[in-house]
């Protein structure tokens, strides 16, 4: 049966989008998704650059390159629309356990916050 109410549909955020697709497509045991824009010369409120932290064993025996180009497929909408930086760490759980820590992301060089 057809939604016959007024109410507006609520549009998901691009955070939102970029985390059912991962989830999807990887499985993960842990995700950690963090919207960095607020760090960058962009305007408030913006959805341009994240941090991913995707631990899955889809990565087992890929190497860190073939892992990210992975994350790059499933992402590439996204990428090619407003999504302009995107760092990761893709782990397997055993790599996860090893070594459970959170690379901090590069400072912007790409103009003033003033």
């Amino acid at each position: 049966m057809p939604n016959t109410s007024h109410q507006p549909q609520l549009q998901q955020t691009t955070q939102q989008i970029v985390e059912q697709k991962l989830i999807e497509a990887f499985s993960p045991d842990v995700l950690e998704l963090v919207n960095e824009s607020s760090m960058h010369n962009v305007p408030e409120g913006s959805e341009s650059h994240f941090k991913a932290i995707i631990v899955s064993d889809m990565f087992a025996g890929l190497r860190p390159v073939q892992r990210q180009q992975r994350v790059y497929e499933v992402l590439s909408d996204e990428l090619a629309g407003g999504i302009h930086a995107l760092t990761m760490q893709t782990l397997t759980q055993v790599e996860w356990k090893a070594s459970p820590i959170k690379l901090s992301s590069p400072q912007c060089l790409g103009g003033s916050k003033a």
